[in-house]
């Protein structure tokens, strides 16, 4: 039975995209059957696992909206046991076309059911807004991982983002835990990202990941080659600290 987690935050810049991508390759290379599927219109996650757009057929959009088979949807990568549903800039559209939908925030977890059990994981990549598609994630998700970065509005939002989950939790999936909060851009030389390291940990205690991932120019070039760090650079503090956060989740997961 496979773990569906939401990456989400409506705060733009926090690492959402990277850490899918990052994420997923490792918990992949720990020999996991891993999905990602790529919510963001910028299709970001798609093209950083080596996705071309254009030869696209069947994206999440097509699944969406047209009712398409999930399956249909699915690309492999260069990671053996990874694939992918990648994304369309069409996707922007896709709040307004599902308006009338019955039901419409669990379109995406009936599409999901056929594939579940396929998966260990399956990572969605959630859209840096709180709109219909981030709901339809959240609302599929049995859980969220919250990334936040070590920089001074990190906390800014984050109690929106929580309110929004309650609301979900409370009407559309009673299921849906917190995963983690996930601290991204980490410098430990400047003094403002240890206050935050320490306010995010004083707030949400147990619910903070022990792996913080670290800035890393590694981590920052490998999407322009559409490969996650661990195939770049796999000695990169990118791919180790990503590494070290799919074995905290994978063994979570097991208790």
């Amino acid at each position: 039975m496979g773990k569906i987690i939401a990456l989400a935050n409506q705060k733009g810049g926090v690492g959402k995209t990277t850490t899918t991508i990052n994420l997923a390759a490792s918990l992949a290379t720990l020999e996991k059957k891993v999905l990602v599927i790529d919510a963001d219109p910028q299709a970001n996650a798609s093209s950083g696992l080596g996705v071309d757009l254009k030869q696209v057929d069947c994206s999440i959009y097509e699944c969406l909206i047209n009712g398409n088979d999930i399956k249909e949807a699915v690309y492999t990568t260069d990671i053996d046991g990874l694939d992918i549903i990648p994304s369309h800039i069409n996707l922007v559209g896709a709040e307004i076309e599902m308006l009338h939908v019955e039901e419409r925030e669990n379109v995406l977890k009936k599409a999901l059911s056929s594939i579940k059990d396929d998966y260990d994981f399956i990572l969605i990549d959630c859209s840096p807004s709180l709109g219909l598609i981030t709901i339809n994630s959240l609302t599929a998700a049995d859980s969220v991982i919250i990334p936040v970065q070590c920089e001074y509005f990190a906390l800014e939002g984050i109690s929106k983002l929580l309110n929004t989950i309650k609301i979900i939790k409370s009407r559309l999936n009673t299921e849906l835990d917190i995963e983690g909060f996930l601290l991204t851009m980490y410098d430990s030389r400047l003094r403002l990202a240890n206050q935050i390291y320490d306010e995010v940990k004083r707030h949400f205690q147990e619910l903070v990941f022990k792996t913080i991932i670290q800035r890393n120019v590694k981590l920052s070039e490998a999407p322009s080659h559409g490969i996650p760090a661990i195939l770049y650079d796999a000695d990169s503090t990118g791919a180790k600290n990503h590494l070290a956060l799919a074995q905290e989740i994978i063994t979570k997961n097991q208790k």
